[in-house]
């Protein structure tokens, strides 16, 4: 079935067109009937199948469908997502889908200014896309209204969880009228999140897409042993021996994601980092720069993992691996997404072998191991540009964390 087969407003189809969206994905062929027929739905998926456009599809064609009809004014519709970055995405989404249409949509979060949010919550929209803690804010302020609400998301409804909101997801329902619609979007489930969804919905369809298999089939992902001081060297050969590839790093603390950056520097490699510590500006600025191509490594937290949608990462390389094993899924579906074929590998060390074992089992089935004789191991270790003085490099590491930390003290100057 094609897209120009559902029954859908023609303005929906023609962004859909243009976007090169021809045949739905399986989450979006199960998921948007009865998101259309308006049943309650309980979605999981794998990372990249699809999920967001899944519900943004018929919500679109919903609200647009209303509007031309004259029956839609104030926000019908309230997306709920963890992330700040994720927020972003799922709107530029609605922004696409929506280009011909009717239907206005806009974010909020934190840590930037409210008064341009203000400022265009004030013009009238249709969708909010959201995080808990500003929506709160300029609701408790009298500038978001939810009482003409009919349709609720809860998107990365797990990682939610994970983070605590679920106080402020029930928080988020007494604002909202009882008669509405509600979609649950995850890409894992347990028993919590059942808990929650069918306390909060009535006779909701479940639709569950390759719930044997965690990881998407477009991603090949394999692990390699590597001892953790020797890391640097294997990510410096990859990186040379794809010098037009786009690759995403994953590193378990901030310090170790500057630390990593460091040591690329030193070897003349220019990338980029991402995680907590860094304020909304420059998150998006990294994120803009690696999505454009103009610097193509990119070390980061568990931070960007989690529902963010980088088109074109080549390889996903688990330098260190997850402390949980779902985070792993997460990581790894940064890459293949969609239609397209990824490659991710792991590089785990003596130590983190129990961590391994964990991740295997949530998975089910062992990780492809990758193998390099000794001779390859060796040309690896030659071919580094990286000095093998150990105390310089120790010593350069430990200046490298300082300046960062004096850097992060630093008070931020307002323009």
């Amino acid at each position: 079935m094609k897209f120009e087969d559902y029954r859908i407003a023609t303005e929906v189809k023609r962004n859909l067109a243009e976007m090169g969206f021809r045949r739905p994905t399986d989450i979006q062929y199960k998921a948007i009937p009865p998101i259309l027929k308006g049943e309650d739905v309980l979605a999981i998926a794998q990372t990249g199948t699809g999920k967001t456009a899944a519900f943004v599809i018929p919500i679109v064609h919903m609200l647009h469908d209303r509007k031309t009809s004259g029956r839609s004014e104030g926000i019908r519709c309230v997306v709920m997502v963890p992330t700040r970055e994720l927020a972003i995405q799922i709107t530029e989404v609605f922004e696409k889908i929506s280009r011909y249409t009717r239907v206005k949509s806009f974010c909020v979060f934190g840590g930037v200014e409210q008064g341009p949010q203000i400022a265009r919550l004030e013009k009238g929209i249709d969708v909010l896309v959201t995080t808990p803690g500003r929506m709160f804010d300029l609701a408790s302020q009298g500038y978001i209204k939810l009482d003409r609400v009919e349709m609720l998301v809860l998107d990365e409804a797990d990682r939610m969880l994970e983070l605590g909101f679920l106080k402020d997801i029930r928080d988020l329902i007494r604002f909202l009228p009882k008669k509405r619609q509600t979609l649950f979007f995850s890409a894992t489930i347990n028993e919590t999140i059942k808990e929650l969804a069918y306390s909060l919905v009535t006779r909701a369809i479940r639709i569950q897409v390759s719930p044997k298999d965690p990881v998407s089939k477009n991603i090949d992902h394999s692990v390699f042993f590597v001892e953790m001081d020797d890391k640097r060297f294997f990510l410096e050969r990859m990186v040379r021996e794809h010098p037009d590839s786009k690759i995403l790093v994953f590193v378990r603390t901030k310090v170790r994601a500057e630390r990593v950056m460091k040591a690329m520097e030193r070897v003349e490699i220019e990338s980029l980092t991402l995680h907590g510590d860094k304020d909304q500006k420059d998150r998006l600025e990294v994120l803009s720069k690696f999505r454009s191509g103009e610097v193509k490594l990119l070390v980061a937290t568990d931070v960007s993992a989690r529902g963010i949608d980088i088109p074109d990462v080549d390889y996903v390389v688990n330098y260190d691996l997850p402390d949980v094993p779902e985070n792993y899924v997460h990581r790894v579906g940064r890459t293949g997404r969609g239609v397209k074929k990824g490659l991710a590998v792991s590089f785990c060390s003596t130590e983190e072998k129990p961590v391994l074992q964990e991740i295997e089992a949530y998975l089910g089935n062992p990780i492809r191991v990758l193998r390099l004789d000794h001779t390859e191991r060796a040309e690896t270790m030659v071919l580094t540009k990286e000095e093998k003085d150990p105390l310089k490099a120790i010593m350069q590491e430990i200046e490298a964390a300082e300046a960062w930390k004096t850097q992060q003290r630093k008070p931020n100057k307002r323009k």
